[in-house]
């Protein structure tokens, strides 16, 4: 509902940015670790460690008891990986969501990488959903509706034959990590859901499936997998709308920028 939603001034918009910018740079210093060989743990720590030296708090980390500064999914996992002593092996693939506080306000990014050489599967389907996330950002404009981009993001995904998540979305972000609105990515029809305003700030993270949409959680009451244990993957950005269409608030600075662009 309207009234729920907190609407940013161009101040708080660039607070987030300041809170995006430094979540992204922490991300990419553990996606460059990812590599075989290194501990799901020694990522999180790395991450941690820039985080705080530039000022800011790890969100994620005691966020309704989560342990990580990270959320590291490997491979089936869906999202909220616990960070382990599980050992990065040649061709696996690995969501690193990374979330950081700064100065009262939440940055909060995703994205996917492989491990060593991967094979054309898994690359294809990190390029699709990376697609799919841009073309959700593409919706994230005045007077569209969260069916017109919803709908769009799941054509898409399924036209390429994978299936959109449904139980984990987007969100609102501000001054905490989680507002309004919730930001579904299936099964919503155009024309329908709130309409894009001025001031909102929302993340845009669709998380695509080779296989069923279906999920499973963990008895650890967060790690989440995919139900016929196929690969999954997730890119996400936090963007602001603005009268001139999207604003991305969570690219890195230049010099942590990944070899492929990302």
């Amino acid at each position: 509902m309207r009234e729920q939603i907190r609407y940013k001034s161009r101040r708080e918009i660039e607070k987030l940015r300041e809170a995006g910018r430094l979540a992204a740079n922490a991300l990419r210093v553990a996606a460059r670790a990812a590599k075989p060989g290194v501990t799901l743990l020694e990522l999180d720590k790395l991450a941690e460690m820039y985080i705080r030296k530039n000022g800011g708090s790890p969100n994620f980390k005691g966020y309704h008891g989560f342990p990580g500064t990270l959320c590291t999914s490997v491979n089936d996992l869906v999202v909220h990986g616990i960070p382990s002593s599980y050992v990065l092996q040649e061709g696996d693939i690995i969501a690193i969501d990374c979330g950081a506080k700064l100065d009262g306000f939440h940055g909060d990014t995703c994205l996917t990488v492989g491990v060593g050489q991967i094979s054309e599967q898994a690359r294809t389907l990190l390029t699709t959903c990376q697609l799919a996330m841009f073309l959700g950002i593409e919706y994230c404009r005045v007077g569209y509706r969260l069916g017109d981009m919803s709908s769009a993001v799941q054509r898409f995904a399924e036209e390429r034959g994978y299936s959109v998540v449904r139980e984990y979305i987007g969100h609102g972000l501000g001054r905490d990590l989680h507002e309004d609105p919730q930001v579904v990515f299936a099964d919503q029809r155009p024309g329908t859901g709130f309409r894009m305003e001025v001031g909102m700030t929302l993340t845009i993270e669709p998380i695509l499936n080779i296989g069923s949409h279906k999920c499973l959680v963990e008895p650890d009451g967060w790690t989440v997998r995919t139900a016929d244990g196929r690969l999954s993957a997730q890119f996400e950005h936090a963007v602001a709308i603005t009268k001139d269409g999207p604003d991305i608030l969570s690219y890195p600075d230049p010099e942590f920028e990944l070899e492929d662009g990302l």
